[in-house]
């Protein structure tokens, strides 16, 4: 047993059982469905499916980050049993919570000053910001130190490529990402959005694309673009979803084919709570190693 937790925020989508047997702690987020507050903790409170249907029938949604106190009360256990510690965030491109579990680590150092509280910011969201945590505990179990394991998450976290696109495009507009002219000629249209999380670790609008079965191939071909040895690679695939069983076991199949030294097959977890609550359900991503993610590299355009 290694003398440092390793920590993380709810917002990884992957499973809390998964988390259990790896021996990752985690921190939930919130989030109020129709006013009622709930825990982000991976579909225990409600099941996703649920979580979705309500959405899907209405019901408004609002999420709220770790507060400070909350990340205090969550740390010093682990200090007073004589544990430093290494936090990985949500990415700072869409959460304030890095900055909350700074703060938090920098007040905890003045009453444990023989503790070490290490806060690295993802730049990462949903089961990508897990298969980061999944290489994390893999370098940890290998023996590598609190400094080590602190030093491979700078290094490697923006080679986690992630790609997302969405069939519904009523929770683009609700969030104001999409105007109601541009949403409604794309629902007529059958448009898709194709996107990803850059350098700064924020969504960045990458292609408009007609049709599923058009932005099932093209998410697997950025897969294919910037995949770490490109077809021949042999690392871990996540995908997640928000109610979109169907396309993302589509995309799994696809990702299969096209890449067949996968590690094990392709995992398929839910979008959790918190990031539901934006994508709302039709979202489908897609997670792999490959190379390091830039703000300018990518293109954006339409695809028809």
């Amino acid at each position: 047993m290694s003398d440092y937790v390793l920590s993380c925020c709810s917002t990884v989508d992957l499973t809390a059982e998964y988390f259990a047997m790896r021996e990752i702690h985690y921190v939930c987020f919130h989030y109020e469905l129709d006013g009622k507050q709930y825990r982000d903790d991976f579909g225990q409170s409600m099941a996703m499916c649920d979580f979705y249907k309500a959405m899907d029938d209405g019901a408004m949604t609002r999420t709220s980050q770790v507060s400070v106190g909350e990340y205090m009360e969550y740390f010093e256990p682990f200090l007073k049993e004589g544990k430093d510690i290494l936090h990985v965030t949500l990415s700072s491109g869409i959460s304030g919570t890095y900055n909350s579990a700074c703060e938090a680590a920098r007040e905890l150092a003045e009453d444990y000053p023989d503790r070490k509280i290490y806060v690295v910011d993802s730049l990462g969201a949903s089961s990508g910001y897990g298969l980061l945590m999944v290489g994390l505990a893999d370098q940890r179990d290998a023996g590598a130190s609190l400094e080590e394991v602190r030093d491979w998450a700078m290094q490697m976290r923006l080679r986690v490529q992630h790609w997302f696109f969405s069939t519904d495009l009523k929770y683009y507009i609700r969030g104001g990402r999409i105007s109601r002219t541009a949403g409604f000629f794309g629902g007529l249209l059958g448009i898709c959005p194709l996107l990803d999380v850059d350098g700064e670790g924020k969504l960045v609008p990458r292609f408009k694309i007609r049709g599923r079965r058009k932005v099932i191939k093209a998410i697997v071909d950025q897969m294919e673009n910037y995949a770490a040895n490109g077809t021949a690679y042999d690392g871990k695939c996540y995908i997640s979803h928000s109610a979109d069983m169907e396309d993302a076991k589509a995309v799994a199949e696809l990702v299969e084919k096209t890449f067949p030294k996968l590690d094990g097959r392709v995992r398929i977890f839910d979008i959790g709570t918190t990031i539901g609550s934006h994508t709302g359900p039709g979202t489908v991503a897609l997670f792999f190693w490959g190379t390091e993610r830039d703000i300018q590299e990518l293109p954006s355009g339409e695809e028809t």
